[in-house]
């Protein structure tokens, strides 16, 4: 807190899974650290609906947030649910334990997306990568017709999704912020957002 030059952290979360976590004792941290006054409210990175509840039956407080990864070319926890119920399609396969946006909005725990412009895990960036020509193309586009910088679209594009989810830039470079920032309230439309999806790679029926 000396090095923040602050008195208290607004969201404190629990980062990552831990296969040995003894959630009693996750609970005792936390009403130590609320009782100080030190933490106002808890949450949780890249943790499963069932981890969650896990650490529920145990933590008073409620879980607020839960910091996934999530771009538009790693999107899984988006996509997976457009193709489902299609035998063989890779992109049907559950692989977050399921459904964890669902489970998200349901609890209403906010989803903050870290990486959001990340292709894979930490593969790079998709903005300008030749790799992701067409959607670039698109990106470009939307960008050109908005009047705003290319990050902007790839930010509009989790922010315009109801879920309500928040962007984690991981950034400090102000360009980049201001860029991020245009697209935050930008009312892509569904048609824009389902071509950025499809250009992305990923399967629209």
């Amino acid at each position: 807190l000396r090095a923040l030059r602050t008195d208290h952290i607004d969201v404190l979360l629990l980062h990552r899974p831990d296969a040995l976590v003894e959630p009693d004792e996750v609970a005792r941290a936390f009403d130590e650290l609320e009782a100080a006054g030190k933490v106002r409210a808890f949450g949780v990175s890249n943790h499963t609906p069932r981890q969650i509840d896990l650490l529920r039956r145990s933590v008073r407080q409620p879980i607020v947030a839960n910091q996934l990864q999530l771009s538009i070319t790693h999107a899984a926890i988006v996509t997976q649910g457009l193709a489902a119920n299609m035998v063989g399609a890779d992109q049907s396969v559950t692989r977050d334990a399921g459904g964890i946006l669902d489970y998200c909005r349901l609890n209403d725990i906010t989803v903050q997306a870290w990486s959001p412009f990340q292709a894979g895990f930490f593969t790079g960036t998709f903005l300008d990568n030749p790799e992701f020509a067409e959607l670039n193309q698109v990106i470009d586009e939307l960008a050109a017709a908005y009047d705003v910088p290319p990050i902007a679209i790839a930010t509009a594009w989790i922010t315009r999704h109801p879920a309500r989810m928040q962007v984690v830039l991981g950034t400090t470079t102000p360009e980049r912020v201001a860029g991020a920032a245009q697209g935050s309230d930008l009312p892509l439309t569904r048609a824009q957002w389902y071509a950025l999806t499809r250009a992305a790679g990923h399967i629209v029926p």
